[in-house]
């Protein structure tokens, strides 16, 4: 099963008053991964899945630890979950990759429902074939929900 990868800068704006980025600003690298997971990496020269419109369903986030403001990116690995008719299901872990000096830290884990969206004639729409076979490449079925995790009720909240 493959990961999508998305290195995300931190900006000076994001941190809230406590001095860690503001759970809010969590919803928008998740958004900016997804971007650039399901739109960029779309399937095909001149392909047009994914480019009719997406809504979300719904977003589900685990905050692990506080988050502050540093130079480099914070990468967000994301994958698929769930591929329904109409719906797809997005997991994502907001974290710091393990070093030879320093294990993995994850900040967020998080999920969001997809729904593929017809503009033109507002409403939701089926999964293309060409769709599902680009998604399924991210396919990897899901242990727990973020919120259900092991450790999730362990008090380290970002505000």
């Amino acid at each position: 099963m493959a990961r999508h990868h998305y290195r995300c800068p931190l900006r000076w704006a994001d941190m809230d008053a406590f001095g860690h980025v503001n759970n809010v600003v969590f919803l928008r690298y998740l958004e900016e991964a997804r971007i650039d997971f399901m739109f960029r990496l779309a399937p095909g020269e001149g392909s047009e899945s994914f480019t009719g419109g997406s809504v979300v369903a719904r977003h589900e986030i685990d905050y692990k630890l506080p988050l502050v403001h540093r130079h480099e990116p914070v990468l967000i690995e994301s994958w698929v979950t769930r591929i329904g008719a109409a719906s797809l299901t997005i997991r994502y872990e907001v974290k710091d990759e393990a070093t030879e000096d320093t294990p993995e830290t994850v900040y967020v884990r998080a999920e969001t429902v997809v729904v593929p969206y017809n503009l033109a004639e507002g409403r939701p729409r089926r999964i293309t074939a060409e769709e599902r076979h680009f998604l399924e490449k991210y396919l990897d079925t899901p242990d727990q929900a973020p919120g259900r995790a092991s450790g999730a009720a362990e008090g380290r909240i970002a505000a």
